[in-house]
């Protein structure tokens, strides 16, 4: 995904409010920008570090940009906008760089399914063939490489779970991707000491056939690409 113009730099000062971020640009002007992220963002950003933002031309909006990503305490980027990974893994898809999900005509987004009223953030399909993919942001970087989803307790994720369980038991293809936009990320797993219900939930899809694939990002000002294959592990401890 290239990024025109390219995300300003800035030093990141505070979160708030959930979708609040106060920064202070090069020049001293402070500015309070739209932070896009529903999650906590633990591990993700410390006062007083480098930050990325994208500025908005639409004279509609309150805030004049948006954070796109943070430093976190050990140095490591972090893309915190959850706009972002669903574009991500289709640009993803069609480029081939995810392997797992090639051999579909026609990729379709937020298409409703399901017996809980869900959308999926992308329906692959050729010919009477579906393949549903929901796309998880994945940031919340623990030490030695260990980055977990998710970050905060998450009833919706697990819904998500069991409507792909769903599809599975109607003879469809589901399958999870984990998005990880943490620079510093070598395996990927649930994060059940925030969310136990969603790592038994996790693991209850996986053995109803459930596929899960992790990719790691490159991050910077310019771009955002899926770069690699991450190894996912469903007891990954924290």
């Amino acid at each position: 995904m290239k990024i025109s113009p390219p995300f300003e730099k800035a030093t990141l000062l505070k979160r708030y409010k959930r979708f609040l971020a106060d920064i202070r640009l090069d020049s001293g002007e402070l500015l309070t920008i739209h932070c896009p992220n529903t999650g906590s963002m633990k591990n993700c950003w410390a006062p007083e570090t480098p930050c990325w933002f994208s500025r908005s031309n639409d004279p509609k909006r309150k805030l004049p940009g948006t954070l796109e990503v943070t430093t976190t305490v050990d140095g490591y980027l972090t893309g915190v906008n959850t706009q972002r990974p669903n574009k991500l893994v289709r640009e993803a898809i069609e480029n081939g760089t995810i392997v797992e999900l090639q051999g579909y005509d026609n990729i379709r987004p937020e298409v409703k399914y399901g017996d809980e009223n869900s959308r999926i953030d992308l329906l692959l399909t050729r010919g009477e063939q579906r393949c549903y993919v929901e796309v998880k942001n994945t940031t919340l970087g623990v030490g030695n490489g260990r980055v977990l989803f998710p970050d905060a307790v998450t009833t919706r994720g697990a819904k998500h779970l069991r409507e792909l369980m769903g599809m599975v038991q109607l003879g469809h293809r589901a399958v999870l991707v984990f998005c990880v936009q943490h620079t510093g990320a070598e395996t990927i797993g649930p994060a059940d000491q925030i969310d136990p219900v969603y790592g038994a939930t996790l693991r209850e899809a996986i053995a109803v056939g459930v596929e899960v694939l992790a990719y790691g990002c490159q991050l910077t000002p310019g771009q955002i690409v899926i770069d690699r294959k991450l190894p996912f592990n469903p007891v990954l401890a924290a």
